[in-house]
């Protein structure tokens, strides 16, 4: 019954990521990968397919251990997607506009249906250090934000959507994004070992 319970949680997320994703790719009824670019430069969306990648994994290599370390990652990142928009986003833009339509799904269902996936139907155990894979989406994406809002040419720079160079502080929400994700990475080290 688990292991059901998992591959039903885990094509869910996959499916309704791939419906969500294929959208970015349209526009006015037209292919458009333009519109997909732009969407992949937040981390909302690459935790997301991250997770889907990891979750249809599961489905076909259940009994894996990478499996299991990509899901361990792609939770990692939607649950850093989840809690930055519980804890920072939320008050900046309003939790209204970032739990409705797709962003419903991609902030909170699917982070949540990934949590409940990994900590309850597919727990197995970890070590504390392997806890901290969990770290890689923002380790690899923290420095590519802080270099397009930055550093980059004028014309390829990103605007600041994360707020997080307000008032010049992004030195602190660099060093804070980093050391919360790894206190939930602890977390999740007792979750899976409980």
């Amino acid at each position: 019954m688990t292991e059901r319970i998992s591959f039903g949680i885990n094509f869910i997320i996959f499916v309704v990521t791939l419906i969500l994703t294929a959208r970015y790719f349209w526009e006015n009824g037209k292919w458009c990968p333009a519109k997909a670019r732009k969407a992949f430069r937040f981390f909302t969306v690459q935790s997301n397919v991250l997770c889907a990648v990891a979750a249809i994994c599961m489905c076909f290599f259940p009994d894996s251990e990478w499996a299991y370390y990509l899901k361990i990652i792609g939770t990692a990142a939607v649950t850093v997607t989840l809690l930055t928009v519980v804890i920072f986003l939320g008050r900046i833009y309003g939790y209204a506009v970032l739990f409705k339509g797709s962003d419903l799904f991609m902030h909170l269902i699917t982070p949540l249906l990934a949590i409940a996936s990994l900590c309850i139907f597919e727990r197995r155990g970890i070590s504390l250090g392997a806890a901290f894979i969990g770290m890689i989406p923002v380790v690899l994406y923290a420095p590519l934000y802080l270099y397009k809002i930055l550093h980059a040419p004028v014309e390829k720079r990103w605007e600041d959507f994360y707020g997080f160079n307000t008032a010049g502080r992004w030195k602190i929400s660099y060093v804070m994004m980093h050391v919360g994700t790894a206190i939930m990475c602890i977390a999740f080290y007792f979750l899976l070992n409980i």
